[in-house]
């Protein structure tokens, strides 16, 4: 199930003109704060009225202007994952979780409670009421209440930004499960690159109204022009599986043929992860380092080198573990006399990878 959206809506800031076919999975619509992302689900959910446009899920018409087609929020079948739960503190977990089930009674079989509340872990949770649930528990709780409304959408707005690290790193995989085992297409909406890296199946970048970047999660990521907000929020997306674990503490995986060390990563071998290694983690050498103490040396070929107005520039690398962006100077860049498709090797220390920059493949 795919969602088209063709949208035109003009803002206080600037003119939304957003187009964009979204196939199944997780996509992302990712972008700075006020970039016009939230205005997009609000006209995908029936909470905004567009100056026009159309918007469909599958063959199912939302919205066409032209033709002067508008279903109402109710009549969307779509699951809203806000920032925070909004759930009703005046029902316990159960009920809350039977209110999003009391929807789905006139749209056919919707997904069986037992295997949603597994999923989330929230069976203790049932007879408590929402004032003694801590965020995570409340963002879990929410999207059980999504699931089982029988959606044929569900979108996410911001839904981790209200929580702290911890949370965040909590709810990630409930989120990572909901891409993978069930079949509703999801439009999550975010500002942060750990998010996308993790989550993404697909990522539509926006910013000021314009869709400026659209594709698989790994390509757009992976692309040197691509420059989300921050330089240190750039990075590219390694698809792997678990080698071996090791007595030392440090996890092996395949990555193309080639082995990456990282932390210990808890899932057994075999398993299939996605790392994302940050740009201004990596260190580019034109000869084979020796008597370093980082452990993964990557050989590859230059891809790419984009430079800005400042010091700075982006080189992209691809190796057989798949293409590296890394963050250097311009002056390196002439020091080492780097250039398109020249051989290069590229340096990765094992501690400089992040926790919640590793997910499921």
């Amino acid at each position: 199930m795919s969602l088209s959206v063709r949208l035109s809506h003009r803002l206080p800031d600037f003119d939304l003109d957003i187009r964009f076919d979204a196939p199944p999975g997780l996509t992302v619509l990712f972008g700075q704060s006020g970039s016009g992302k939230t205005t997009v689900v609000n006209a995908v959910s029936g909470l905004l009225r567009p100056d026009s446009g159309r918007i469909s899920v599958e063959n199912r018409v939302l919205v066409d202007t032209e033709n002067r087609v508008w279903l109402p929020p109710h009549r969307r079948k779509l699951g809203y994952i806000f920032q925070e739960g909004r759930l009703f503190p005046h029902l316990t977990v159960k009920q809350n979780l039977l209110y999003g089930r009391w929807f789905a009674r006139a749209g056919g079989p919707a997904e069986d409670p037992d295997k949603v509340i597994d999923l989330l872990g929230i069976g203790a949770l049932l007879d408590r009421r929402p004032g003694s649930l801590s965020g995570g528990e409340k963002q879990r709780v929410a999207i059980g209440r999504a699931l089982l409304a029988h959606p044929q959408l569900i979108l996410a707005d911001e839904p981790l930004s209200a929580l702290d690290e911890p949370r965040k790193a909590e709810l990630m995989p409930y989120f990572e499960r909901l891409r993978d085992e069930f079949t509703i297409p999801i439009l999550y909406v975010s500002h942060s690159a750990t998010e996308v890296a993790r989550l993404a199946t697909t990522v539509i970048a926006i910013d000021r109204g314009r869709v400026r970047h659209q594709g698989p999660a790994a390509e757009v990521l992976g692309d040197p022009g691509f420059r989300p907000q921050g330089s240190r929020s750039i990075g590219a997306i390694l698809q792997a599986k678990v080698a071996r674990h090791h007595d030392d503490g440090l996890t092996e995986l395949d990555a193309g043929g080639a082995s990456l060390f990282l932390p210990h990563i808890a899932r057994d071998p075999g398993q299939p992860v996605r790392v994302r290694i940050t740009a201004h983690d990596v260190v580019l050498a034109t000869t084979e380092p020796v008597g370093l103490s980082a452990l993964n040396i990557l050989s590859g070929t230059v891809r790419d080198i984009r430079t800005g107005d400042g010091p700075g520039a982006i080189v992209s690398v691809d190796t057989r573990a798949g293409r590296i962006l890394a963050r250097v100077t311009r002056r390196s860049i002439t020091a080492l006399n780097l250039s398109v498709g020249q051989p290069c090797y590229a340096v990765i220390k094992s501690v400089a990878v992040a926790p919640e920059d590793i997910g499921k493949g």
